[in-house]
C-alpha cells in the first residue's frame, strides 16, 4: 500500500476519505459540509466538463447562466417541488452587516430583505419564471439550455464528492411544443449521460426509471443511470426528468402553437454533479492509490529520469524532450518529472497515488540501448521496450488501458447482479454479498417503504430494457409482471 493508505477490504469508507485526501483532490473547507476541490481533482472535473459540454453542444444545446438566489414566493408555485427541497435549502434574510458597540460583526436587523432569498438548491424555478418572457409562440420552441454553476443543499451528514452541502454540477432545462418531443429529449440526455459514464469514466451504467416515490420533485418520470461500486453499494451517476407541464402551469408559460391555440410548454431537466468524480474513485481505484481512465486523467503520462551524472541527466532529458513533443502532437497529456529534489522512487510512488495511466522510466542503460521502462497503473504491469515508433504504441496503450479498466468494471457488475425470489433471500444475499439484487415488487409505495426501513435498500430503477414476466413479489406474494433493482446506495 502507498503511503499508509487503509484497504479497501480493512474498511472502504476509511479508504475512500484517505485517498480523496492524499492523492490531492479536496479536502474539507472552514465552512461546514462545504469542500475545497484542490487543482488536481478540478482538473479532474474540468475534463469532465469539456467531455460532456461538448456533447451537450453536439446535441443542440447552449449554455447560459442563471441568479443564485431565487425568491422564497418561486418555490411555493409548485407544490411537490417545495416540498422536495423545504428541508434542503439555505435562506437569505439579510443583506448587510454592522459593527456592534464592542465591536464585532453582527447582522444589522434593519437590513432585512422583504422577501427572503433561497440559495440555489436547483434552477427549475427560476428559469421557468424566466422563459415566460422568452416563449410567446411555437417558433420560439424547443429552447435548448444548459447552465455550469454551484448549488446547495444543507447535508447534515457529508462526504468529499458523494455529499456536500455546496457541489458543482451542470443542469439542462429545455422547453418543448409537444409531450413527445420533451419525453424524446428526456431519454436523449439520459444516453448523453450513460454514453460519458461509460466512454469516458469506464464505468457501466444500467439505463432505468426511478419509481414514483424516487422520482424528481416536481416531475412525471425520472430516467437515471446507475452504477455500482466496489464495496456493492450503488451509486445513482446522471438524473434526466420529464417535467410535463407541471412549471409551466406554475409559471404561466404559454405558447400559441401552429393551430393558433394557446398551450402551456413542456419541459425537461437534467444533471450530474461532481458526485461523478466520488464515482471515479470508487469504481475503479485499489489499495495503491487512484486508478484513473486515460479520457479522464489529468496526467496520461510522465517521464522520470534515472540519473547518476549531470551529463546523463542532459541526455535523458534530450530524448524526454523529444518524447514529450510527439506525445503532444498526438493530444496526449504528459509531464516529464525532472525535479532533482525527489528520487525516483517517491515520484514512482506519487503518481502511482494519483492514477497516471502509463509511467516512462529512462536511465542509463535505456541510452545505450534505446530502450524505455513502460509501466500500466491499471495492471502494474512493467516491460522494457525500443523506443522506436514510442509515440504510437502509447496511443495504443492508453486505449488499451480505457478498455481494461472499463471491462474489469464491467465484469464486477454482472457478476454482482443476482437475482432472488424471496424476501428472506433478498436479505441475506443483502447483507453477505450486497450488490444489485433482481427482485419482483408489487408496485406499491407500502412495500416499498417496507423493504427501505427494513433493510436500508432502496429501488435504483426499473431498467429500461427489463423483460416482462409473470411473477410474485417477494415481500407481499402480490402479482408482478417485472423485476426491479435493489441495492444499498450512496
Amino acid at each position: 500500500m502507498s503511503k499508509g493508505i487503509t484497504s479497501r477490504s480493512e474498511d472502504y469508507s476509511q479508504w475512500y476519505n484517505e485517498l480523496v485526501a492524499k492523492a490531492d483532490l479536496a479536502e474539507h473547507s472552514a465552512v461546514r459540509g462545504c469542500m475545497v476541490i484542490k487543482p488536481y481533482g478540478y482538473s479532474i472535473w474540468e475534463n469532465m466538463q469539456a467531455a460532456l459540454d461538448k456533447k451537450f453542444k453536439d446535441t443542440g444545446h447552449s449554455n447560459a447562466y442563471f441568479p443564485l438566489f431565487i425568491p422564497k414566493s418561486f418555490f411555493s408555485k409548485e407544490a411537490s417541488h417545495v416540498e422536495g427541497f423545504a428541508k434542503e435549502c439555505a435562506v437569505v434574510t439579510h443583506y448587510r452587516l454592522k459593527n456592534d458597540a464592542d465591536g464585532n460583526v453582527v447582522v444589522d436587523e434593519d437590513a432585512k430583505l422583504e422577501e427572503e432569498l433561497i440559495v440555489r438548491p436547483t434552477s427549475e424555478t427560476i428559469i421557468w419564471h424566466t422563459y415566460r418572457g422568452w416563449i410567446q409562440s411555437y417558433r420560439d420552441l424547443p429552447i435548448l439550455v444548459n447552465q455550469w454553476a454551484n448549488v446547495v443543499r444543507w447535508e447534515m451528514r457529508t462526504r468529499l464528492f458523494l455529499r456536500t452541502a455546496e457541489f458543482l454540477w451542470q443542469e439542462g432545462h429545455t422547453a418543448h411544443a409537444t409531450s413527445q418531443e420533451a419525453i424524446e429529449e428526456t431519454k436523449r440526455m439520459l444516453e448523453v449521460y450513460a454514453n460519458f459514464a461509460e466512454n469516458f469514466m469506464a464505468v457501466p451504467v444500467i439505463r432505468g426509471r426511478k419509481t414514483d416515490t424516487e422520482r424528481f420533485a416536481g416531475a412525471l418520470d425520472t430516467y437515471c443511470i446507475e452504477a455500482l461500486m466496489q464495496d456493492g453499494k450503488a451509486l445513482q451517476a446522471g438524473t434526466s426528468h420529464f417535467l410535463g407541464q407541471n412549471f409551466a402551469k406554475a409559471f404561466d408559460v404559454k405558447f400559441t402553437n401552429k393551430e393558433g391555440k394557446q398551450d402551456h410548454v413542456w419541459a425537461t431537466s437534467w444533471g450530474v454533479s461532481t458526485r461523478l468524480i466520488g464515482a471515479l474513485i470508487m469504481a475503479h481505484s485499489d489499495d495503491s492509490g487512484l486508478i484513473l481512465p486515460p479520457k479522464l486523467a489529468p496526467i496520461q503520462v510522465v517521464i522520470v529520469p534515472i540519473y547518476r551524472s549531470d551529463e546523463e541527466f542532459d541526455n535523458i532529458s534530450e530524448v524526454a524532450t523529444e518524447l514529450v513533443s510527439k506525445l503532444k502532437a498526438k493530444n496526449i497529456s504528459v509531464k516529464y518529472d525532472n525535479r532533482d529534489t525527489q528520487r525516483p522512487g517517491f515520484k514512482f510512488a506519487e503518481y502511482e497515488l494519483k492514477g497516471v495511466p502509463v509511467r516512462l522510466a529512462i536511465g542509463g542503460r535505456d541510452l545505450e540501448n534505446g530502450t524505455i521502462e513502460i509501466a500500466r497503473r491499471d495492471t502494474k504491469e512493467k516491460q522494457t521496450i525500443s523506443r522506436d515508433n514510442l509515440d504510437n504504441h502509447i496511443e495504443q496503450l492508453l486505449e488499451e488501458i480505457q478498455s481494461a479498466i472499463y471491462n474489469k468494471a464491467l465484469k464486477f457488475r454482472d457478476e454482482n447482479i443476482r437475482e432472488v425470489n424471496s424476501y428472506e433471500e433478498f436479505k441475506q444475499v443483502l447483507d453477505e454479498k450486497s450488490g444489485f439484487i433482481s427482485a419482483h415488487w408489487d408496485g406499491t409505495a407500502e412495500t416499498e417503504k417496507r423493504i427501505k426501513d427494513e433493510t436500508k435498500a432502496t429501488i435504483r430503477c426499473i431498467p429500461l430494457n427489463n423483460k416482462l414476466e409473470d411473477g410474485i413479489c417477494m415481500v407481499t406474494g402480490k402479482p408482478s409482471t417485472q423485476r426491479v433493482l435493489f441495492a444499498r446506495a450512496y
